[in-house]
């Protein structure tokens, strides 16, 4: 099977509600495939293994999809997927049921001779990583991990470390794929400020929420943003207010103030959030916290770019990424881990989706290069 006619199976299965019927796919196809040792968990998590040895190498990708916009379905319900310009437009299509495809063909065609390779596809990856964090909480673990997520494009002139979104079609171009040795991670946080509530024409016998809450976000304008060198790219990441709601009414001192603030983390460094602490009335609470990704071992990072650029007839390079991944859960539990993927800067979760067929094609003969130099 072809890596287009795989993809397009995987993105005609919904998967933004229930992943069930998407990980029975995988897990079948991998068991009519793959000589290899299946499993499913409860979870929704689908792990294959194959081969022996004192190191492992695993491809790690995801089989959920976040909700389609309306354009991507038909009357029915029914995903939509279309073939135009040499590219795949679908919900799923970057994010990532295609790099998915190619790298259940690369473990389909793989003969590991120096060590284990593992195939997984977690569930959840979009609810903030469930289903990897469960799976390492069960004791998934490996020595190495290649992530299929997107980093083609990624050191393409005029994307800075910053894009996340907003894909163009000028940027459609098979740009080359890149190898990422690091990416953020996002902590998300509340600070609340209490005070005491009072009618509006005694000021002075309240305390006010907001005056506090403006106090804090103040100190956090000032905090400085933490960076760190991950094999000679630097990764700077950033901290900012993003809402802020408080009060009742028009004549009421208000009691209570909440500021979201949206915290980009980098490996080994935070933002000091908990300054605000010192405020009288003050306090902050974690809502999210998905962890950055450092590959720590340089070798490993080198034998990935050189099969990527054997795939290829452009230079790729060691990039960053400035979103998170299940490569942070994954490199928590000490796995070094690499980003390497067909999607593009601002192709993920958009009414546009959609990926180049060149580069599925290619991304599977980089994961086939990658485990032909780390495990023969």
């Amino acid at each position: 099977m072809d890596v287009v006619s795989l993809t397009e199976e995987l993105v005609a299965i919904p998967s933004h509600d229930d992943e069930t019927a998407a990980g029975e796919f995988v897990a079948e196809w991998l068991r009519d495939h793959t000589d290899a040792a299946v499993s499913r968990d409860d979870h929704g998590n689908v792990v294959a293994r194959t081969g022996t040895g004192e190191q492992s190498l695993a491809l790690v990708g995801h089989h959920d999809v976040v909700p389609p916009d309306d354009r991507q379905v038909d009357d029915t319900g029914e995903y939509r997927l279309t073939r135009r310009a040499g590219r795949l437009y679908g919900r799923g299509t970057a994010d990532m049921k295609g790099s998915l495809a190619a790298a259940m063909l690369a473990f389909a065609d793989a003969e590991p001779t120096a060590g284990e390779l593992v195939f997984a596809s977690f569930a959840g990856e979009e609810q903030g990583g469930e289903g990897c964090r469960a799976a390492i909480e069960d004791g998934f673990s490996t020595d190495y991990a290649v992530v299929v997520e997107g980093s083609t494009g990624y050191s393409e002139p005029g994307v800075p470390a910053s894009e996340a979104g907003g894909g163009s079609p000028e940027r459609r171009s098979d740009g080359v794929t890149d190898v990422a040795v690091a990416h953020k991670g996002r902590r998300g946080s509340t600070v609340v400020a209490e005070g005491t509530a009072a009618h509006a024409s005694e000021v002075d016998a309240g305390e006010n929420a907001i005056y506090r809450a403006t106090d804090a976000v103040d100190l956090i304008r000032g905090i400085e943003f933490p960076t760190t060198d991950v094999l000679g790219h630097e990764l700077r990441g950033s901290v900012t207010v993003t809402e802020i709601e408080g009060g009742s009414a028009w004549n009421v001192v208000p009691e209570r103030c909440e500021a979201t603030v949206d915290e980009r983390t980098v490996p080994g460094e935070r933002a000091p959030l908990e300054r605000v602490e010192a405020l009288d009335g003050v306090s902050v609470r974690v809502d999210q916290d998905l962890p950055p990704m450092a590959c720590g071992d340089a070798a490993f990072a080198d034998a990935v770019l050189d099969a990527a650029a054997g795939a290829q007839e452009g230079d790729p390079e060691h990039v960053v990424k400035p979103h998170a991944t299940d490569a942070g859960w994954l490199a928590a539990a000490g796995t070094d881990c690499v980003v390497v993927g067909a999607a593009e800067p601002g192709e993920a979760h958009t009414a546009t989706e959609s990926v180049s067929i060149a580069v599925l094609e290619r991304c599977r003969t980089i994961y086939d290069g990658v485990v032909d130099s780390w495990l023969d």
